[in-house]
């Protein structure tokens, strides 16, 4: 029987902006990925913290009837009792949908009434996620639920794209920055900043708009349209959300190379974890980051 599997996500353009209506867009971490397992048939120090961990997330769910609804929970805890747990490759703390997957699996697995509409869904596994972030958008648990890249565009609708939407001549890494990320601070300083006036006039006019130009020319393919853009969405991610980009993450975010394409920009909250780059040229980028002692993972 195949093992059905839950990957990560990583969310290309959208961080932040989001929460004020901007476009998104997503894509599966295909590197990253988790599925359903028992204690009995394997054993391990990590899976019995899994277990215990969703324990937690029942007693979560079941003290409130808006969640109750839609997810079995003694059918949840029964499967809990037997040593029910989610092995997992996705690194937690790294922006790349480790509670996001869980999420999805508990209400891909355990739902007794299934949402239809996929964005009453997103609203749903958001307050889901809740448990782990304290605010979540819904987004990562409905990438990694989906399976599927997709758009959420600014009317609030969900457009899945083919797995192979990405121009030939755009690649996608991952950076380490070797630091675990705090997600729930940063949303909370980012919720501070936009009471000032100030900061969301700015991040308004100068910020947001460059989310939707980099999605359009992403998709539509026109190359240097799109590095352009992306260029100055990540110098405005320098200044309007420096404290999501790590001491020694931040030299890359200014390094530019005549023969070659390329820009870094943060990956899910920041502050630690992956950092998301594009390219042109792989072989170039490789010995690029090599002389600067930077490893990475390459995802497309």
């Amino acid at each position: 029987m195949e093992i059905k599997k839950y990957y990560g996500k990583v969310i290309l353009f959208g961080e932040y902006s989001m929460i004020f209506g901007s476009p998104a867009l997503l894509m599966p971490l295909y590197t990253g990925e988790s599925h359903w397992d028992y204690i009995w048939r394997n054993h391990g120090k990590k899976n019995y913290s899994s277990n215990r961990s969703l324990h937690a997330f029942a007693n979560y769910l079941a003290s409130d009837n808006y969640f109750t609804e839609h997810i079995d929970i003694e059918k949840f805890r029964a499967e809990l009792k037997k040593g029910l747990f989610l092995d997992s490759c996705i690194p937690s703390g790294y922006g790349v949908g480790s509670s996001g997957a869980l999420t999805a699996a508990v209400y891909d697995r355990f739902k007794s009434k299934g949402i239809d509409d996929l964005i009453v869904l997103k609203k749903f596994l958001g307050d889901m996620e809740n448990c782990f972030h304290g605010s979540s958008s819904g987004l990562d648990p409905l990438q990694c639920y989906l399976g599927k890249p997709f758009v959420l565009t600014e009317d609030k609708k969900v457009q899945i794209l083919n797995d192979g939407f990405l121009p030939d001549d755009i690649h996608i890494f991952l950076i380490d920055s070797k630091i675990k990320s705090d997600t729930k601070t940063l949303v909370n300083y980012f919720k501070q900043q936009r009471e000032n006036e100030r900061y969301l006039k700015a991040f308004n006019e100068l910020y947001y708009p460059f989310v939707g130009r980099c999605i359009n020319s992403l998709v539509s393919g026109d190359v240097d349209t799109f590095f352009d853009d992306l260029s100055h969405l990540s110098y405005y991610q320098t200044v309007m959300l420096r404290p999501m980009i790590t001491d020694n993450m931040l030299p890359l975010f200014a390094l530019k190379r005549k023969d070659v394409h390329f820009q870094i920009k943060i990956c899910g909250s920041g502050g630690g974890g992956f950092f998301l780059g594009f390219a042109d040229d792989k072989d170039k980028t490789n010995e690029f980051m090599k002389e600067r002692e930077f490893p990475i993972t390459w995802i497309l």
